[in-house]
């Protein structure tokens, strides 16, 4: 199979490996979509990296012995490489285990782990049905298109009353205007980069603020009447960012920060930031798998769920997709491979 790797700064390159065989209740499956998300960072790098993707969705391939799935299925991949047995995969929060399986360990090597590739292996407890009709390229989207901002929607309890600020509009800040949407919210964006604030305009935001004005944070609580959002989801995992989602949300509100920050440190004082305003503030990952009915009904019913797939490309001009992913000057980026 062909599978996408890291070949030096700013260079991605297609390599032929054998095919993944099945082992156990791990499953072979054919990837028809591989959405791009944060690989874009190895690939400026250069990072030696040939395990790239988290995101998929395909047809099983092949089996081992019988089990969840069967050949021909069509299913969502979930990610990781979960244990299926402690409690927070018996919860539904496979996302969060910390016993997850050694891949090379299992398998001998690393082929068949990374998504940007012709097959993949995966337990067939996290590969999950795509409902008849829906194209592959529409279930690609329950990945981290829409993924992280509904598991934190979850988690805040958003609701049709709620104004929510979204600071960050990649992909998966406007699969955040999407959800909120969904559930009634009303939205308020930051974001600076002008394809991202017309895209996000076009899917009906209609305040669009620029993260450098020095009155933002005034300009949010004016926006939502004066004491400020109910509710504020950090997308952008950028420090400053995380600030104005603090200072922005109402005293009583909810904060969830879903965005990955290695490179900065935020500093929280906690008095005046959270006991004197009594913000709820949390981390969220990913969503629980028993909603992800709920994710489909999403991608089966939203009227916005076009605008969050700016290219589907063949995995064979990988460079091209790597270069338009890192320019920021796209939402999601889905990659077909077998052309």
């Amino acid at each position: 199979m062909r599978k996408v790797v890291i070949s030096g700064p700013r260079r991605a390159a297609l390599e032929e490996v054998p095919d993944p065989q099945p082992k156990g209740d791990w499953v072979v499956v054919k990837v028809h979509a591989a959405p791009m998300c944060t690989e874009y960072k190895a690939f400026l790098s250069g990072q030696n990296w040939d395990t790239l993707g988290h995101e998929a969705v395909g047809e099983v391939a092949a089996i081992a012995q019988p089990g969840r799935v069967r050949v021909g299925d069509r299913v969502v991949v979930l990610p990781q490489f979960s244990c299926g047995r402690c409690q927070h995969c018996l919860a539904g929060e496979y996302v969060y285990c910390e016993d997850s399986h050694d891949f090379a360990q299992v398998h001998g090597s690393y082929n068949g782990s990374g998504t940007m590739a012709q097959y993949l292996l995966k337990p067939d407890w996290l590969l999950l049905p795509i409902p008849e009709g829906m194209s592959y390229e529409r279930a690609a989207l329950s990945g981290c298109a829409l993924g992280p901002s509904f598991g934190a929607y979850r988690r805040i309890g958003l609701s049709p009353l709620d104004t929510v600020l979204i600071t960050g509009a990649g992909p998966v800040g406007l699969g955040a205007v999407v959800n909120a949407h969904f559930w009634g919210a009303r939205c308020i964006v930051v974001e600076s980069i002008p394809y991202r604030v017309e895209r996000a305009r076009r899917m009906g935001v209609e305040h669009v603020l620029d993260p450098a004005d020095p009155d933002l944070v005034a300009k949010i609580r004016d926006l939502a009447g004066g004491r400020g959002v109910d509710c504020a989801l950090e997308c952008a995992g950028v420090a400053a960012a995380q600030r104005v989602c603090l200072e922005a949300t109402r005293r009583r509100g909810r904060v969830a920060f879903v965005g990955e920050c290695y490179e900065e440190q935020l500093t929280i004082t906690v008095s005046p930031d959270l006991i004197r305003t009594g913000l709820t503030v949390v981390g969220s990952w990913y969503y629980n798998i028993a909603d992800v009915a709920a994710v489909l009904r999403v991608i089966e019913r939203s009227p916005l769920l076009d605008h969050l797939v700016s290219h589907v490309l063949p995995m064979s001009r990988i460079q091209e997709a790597f270069e338009l992913s890192a320019s920021h000057e796209c939402a999601k980026v889905i990659l077909k491979p077998w052309e």
